[in-house]
Parts: structure tokens; C-alpha cells; sequence
């Protein structure tokens, strides 16, 4: 029986494998808010005294082992925690375990909202909310050398444990922005904006040398996080895109490629096709979260266009309308229709698109992971994803 990681593994170089690997919470874009996961837990019979909050932005929770084992999870998220913790009550019962800083810095409003602040930078959880916005504050202020050894040594732990597949999200910057000033920029200025992209890659380079040196094979996967699209097309055009962005981009895989056996896995949301081949002209491995509720998505298309060229990485279950809002059976014919096209003949990593947000209800939780597995190991699909023969 293959191990997640090599399962993992075999599915990025298009090898043959036993079934299509499940991903819940390895990237900061594949999780679960920690309200939703609280009451998974508590649907499962599971102890919910110990919810550790990993993302405190977008409130994620780390995904604990025993929920990784019911729903044979593949994956596993590489955060070494908090120097120091603390337990912090939203509302309600809810206890969640958080980083001191964080906790230290947290104030309540007369509007029932939250403001947590470091420094200068603030972020606001309204009132029965279920995530931040404001400042994407960071709450490790570890040294860089100290802070990679002990990724290095929570992968060997993980590794240890059920060697999962393992992706790192290591800041990397996809020298493109959907922000409206990098925008106005890129259209009036872009020999400054070029400037700036060629500075960005020179350090992130550095700092990406460093990991590779750090975490060797304990890695499968390196994130870059460029957000290109909207609902109903991409922030930037493909001309445009490919004279600022993707000269950079291209350095940036090349290097990945040529110093490690990691893959490059960029997280891009929105309607992007138009700039998906450029993409791969520029070395990327992965792509997610495989928006395909937004404009020109359809997930048939992209299979058939790009299905032998990139690994779809999300896409098994569509949160807008359906994961959110929909029953267990409408949830599990969708995971059924999507991971039946995303996942024929291999190149794909199941997960929905995007993270399971704070008011999904438990039963389709369960029942989207549930029919994953289902379909994953589902003979005519595992016949023609082991190479073997539909």
C-alpha cells in the first residue's frame, strides 16, 4: 500500500498509481475554517479541546491526525506551531488555541467584533464573523535559521509518522498582484513595475536556496501565490502578464527545477484560462484551486486543453453553491461529476476549491470526503488512473 507521500509522488510525475491523492489542509487555500472544523469534530465524536488555529487570518485549523485517518488524507500541512500559544474565546464556547501575541493583542468591541493588533497593523473579526480582514499579520517572529529547522524537523515527524505528502508555503510571491495600485502601476509604469519584480525574485531566490538546502526531499511541493483572477476574468491580460510577470516566474521554476525534485504549485483564484498556458510556458507543476464555479472554467475544458501538461490541485467540490449551501447528496453528485472529469487518468490532487468556510455544515464535510475516497478508489477510475486500462 503506498504511503501518502508517495502517492503523492507517483501523481506528479504522471506515474502510475493506486487512486488520486486527497489534500484537507496541507496549503493555507486547501483547508477548513475552525469553526467549521469544530463542529467536524464534534460530528465525529472527536475532542475539541484542542483546536489549533494555523492561519489566523483566514481562522484555519490545523488538521489533526486522527481526522487525516478517517477520511485518508494524503497530505499533511508543514507548520512547526507558535513559539507560544494561548487559549482565546471568540463567542460562545468556542475555545481556540492561538499564538500569545495574537491573544495579547486581541480587544473586543463595543460592536461585538474583535480587533487584534500588532505594531501598526490591525485586522477585524465582525461580530458572529468567521474570519479576519485588515492586515495579513505574522506572528512568528523566530529567526530564519531557527524558524527552517524546525520545519525541517516537523517534516521528519510527519514524516515519521505517516509520511504524508508535504508542500511548503514559504512566501513566495508570484510578482504579479490583483491589488488596484500594483494594477495602475503595471499599466503606467511597467519598467518600474519590472524593476521591482527583479529585486523580489533576486531575494526570494535567497531565501528559496535556504529551504532547498534546509528541507531536501522532506518536501514534494513549493507554493507560489499569485491571485490573477476574478469571477468572470483575470486582473491582467496574457500580453501584459507575459512582458512583467512571467520572465520572473519562469526564473523562479527554473530554479525550483534545477536545484530540487520539488514541483512549483501556484494558487491563483478566478476565471484564468486565458493565462493558464503561460503558466506552464513558465514552469509551473500544479495549478489551484481550479476555480471552476468562475467564467471559461468549465473543468472539462481544462482537462482536455491542460490535463496533460499541469496537476489539478482542488476542483473536486465546488464551494459556492454547493459545498455551502447544498445537501449531502447534492454535495457528493457533485464531487462525483468533478473528481470523475479532474481525476480520470491521473493528474489530480482531490480537495475543494478554496477552504471549507466557518457555516458548512459537518454532514457535507463528511460527505464530500467521504465520496472522494469513494470515487478514488472506484474500479473503471482507479483502472485508468494505474495505467492499467479502463
Amino acid at each position: 500500500m503506498l504511503t501518502g507521500r508517495q502517492r503523492l509522488l507517483r501523481t506528479l510525475r504522471r506515474e502510475p498509481v493506486d487512486r488520486f491523492p486527497i489534500d484537507l489542509g496541507a496549503h493555507f487555500s486547501t483547508g477548513i475554517s475552525a469553526f467549521a472544523y469544530e463542529q467536524l469534530r464534534r460530528h465525529l465524536g472527536l475532542d475539541t479541546n484542542r483546536i489549533e488555529i494555523v492561519d489566523t487570518m483566514q481562522f484555519l485549523a490545523r488538521v489533526d491526525d486522527d481526522v487525516r485517518d478517517r477520511f485518508h488524507i494524503d497530505t499533511a500541512l508543514l507548520h512547526a506551531g507558535w513559539p507560544a500559544t494561548a487559549r482565546w474565546n471568540p463567542r460562545g464556547a468556542h475555545q481556540f488555541t492561538v499564538p500569545a501575541a495574537f491573544h495579547a493583542g486581541a480587544e473586543r468591541l463595543a460592536d461585538g467584533s474583535w480587533v487584534v493588533r500588532k505594531g501598526r497593523q490591525q485586522a477585524r473579526l465582525p461580530d458572529g464573523g468567521f474570519f479576519f480582514d485588515g492586515d495579513w499579520i505574522g506572528w512568528d517572529d523566530l529567526p530564519e535559521s531557527e524558524r527552517f529547522a524546525l520545519l525541517a524537523q516537523e517534516a521528519r515527524r510527519l514524516h515519521g509518522r505517516d509520511d504524508p505528502g508535504i508542500l511548503l508555503m514559504g512566501g513566495f510571491w508570484g510578482f504579479a498582484s490583483e491589488h488596484p495600485d500594483w494594477l495602475m502601476r503595471s499599466a503606467e509604469d511597467p519598467e518600474r513595475v519590472c524593476a521591482d519584480n527583479e529585486r523580489s525574485l533576486t531575494e526570494q531566490l535567497a531565501r528559496l536556496g535556504r529551504l532547498i538546502d534546509t528541507l531536501g526531499d522532506l518536501v514534494q511541493v513549493v507554493e507560489i501565490n499569485s491571485d490573477l483572477g476574478s469571477q468572470r476574468g483575470p486582473f491582467i491580460g496574457p500580453k501584459s502578464w507575459c512582458r512583467i510577470s512571467q520572465p520572473y516566474m519562469k526564473r523562479f521554476c527554473d530554479f525550483v527545477h534545477r536545484n530540487s525534485d520539488w514541483k512549483v504549485f501556484i494558487h491563483s483564484c478566478g476565471s484564468i484560462q486565458p493565462l493558464i498556458p503561460h503558466l506552464i510556458d513558465a514552469g509551473i507543476d500544479i495549478l489551484n484551486p481550479v476555480q471552476i464555479t468562475a467564467a471559461n472554467m468549465d473543468p472539462a475544458v481544462l482537462k482536455q486543453r491542460y490535463g496533460d501538461r499541469l496537476i489539478f490541485w482542488g476542483g473536486g467540490c465546488a464551494t459556492q453553491g454547493v459545498l455551502d449551501r447544498g445537501t449531502p447528496v447534492e454535495v457528493r453528485a457533485n464531487v462525483r461529476h468533478l473528481a470523475g472529469i479532474l481525476g480520470a487518468g491521473g493528474g489530480m490532487v482531490f480537495n475543494q476549491v478554496h477552504n471549507i468556510m466557518g457555516d458548512v455544515p459537518p454532514e457535507n464535510v463528511v460527505a464530500m470526503l467521504d465520496e472522494a475516497y469513494a470515487v478514488a478508489i472506484a474500479p473503471a477510475l482507479t483502472r485508468a488512473v494505474s495505467g492499467l486500462g479502463a
